[in-house]
């Protein structure tokens, strides 16, 4: 009970120490950053089963904009794709917006959420029933609505010319009409990666 109560208040605490940095820091963000990550997958209620997560390996790629010319809120673009032999693969485009308060140092935490287009493959060869008779439809994809939302940890080492800032996060998507039984049904994802801001040349200087 304790701890429930002591770290929300530590986390507090270290915004309320950090907030007064948190632009002089900022000021070196760059839009458009090159993300990648490794996406660990796994068809199961949030923060249950974690272990069957790495079952299944995706890869992403993305980038990333500013909403005000700093670090701290910044709309994210990104394309992952994971191998799932029990429950078919997927392929997804997100968009999201993400808040990222500094914590303590150049360490950050994030806080996401948006919306997005999944396509789902099915394992194996499937069928379906068509004027009286059965034909296949082999491992065609469905196309879904996903609500992903998620939460991160990372570090900023800001240098002049190129620069990594790793992460790990976790994050929670929902898929809408998977099936006719099921309307919703929830994807989670453990996430490694590291955003690359390089320097890129400035095109309205002659």
């Amino acid at each position: 009970m304790k701890t429930r109560f002591l770290l929300p208040c530590l986390f507090l605490f270290l915004l309320t120490q950090n907030g007064n940095a948190q632009d002089d820091k900022a000021k070196d963000y760059r839009n458009f950053p090159i993300v990648v990550t490794l996406q660990f997958q796994a068809f199961a209620m949030p923060f249950k089963d974690l272990k069957s997560n790495f079952k299944n390996f995706g890869i992403g790629i993305g980038t990333e904009v500013s909403h005000s010319s700093y670090h701290n809120w910044v709309q994210k673009f990104d394309i992952i794709w994971f191998k799932n032999k029990a429950m078919g693969s997927g392929l997804l485009f997100s968009t999201q917006v993400a808040w990222r308060p500094y914590l303590v140092s150049n360490s950050f935490a994030e806080i996401k959420a948006g919306i997005g287009y999944h396509i789902a493959f099915r394992p194996t060869e499937s069928f379906i029933q068509k004027e009286g008779t059965w034909r296949t439809v082999q491992k065609q994809g469905k196309g879904m609505l996903a609500i992903p939302v998620g939460v991160s940890l990372g570090y900023h080492n800001y240098q002049s010319e190129t620069f990594v800032s790793p992460f790990v996060g976790y994050q929670i998507m929902f898929l809408k009409n998977y099936n006719k039984s099921i309307p919703v049904v929830p994807m989670t994802f453990v996430q490694m990666g590291a955003r690359i801001h390089p320097v890129y040349p400035d095109l309205t200087q002659n």
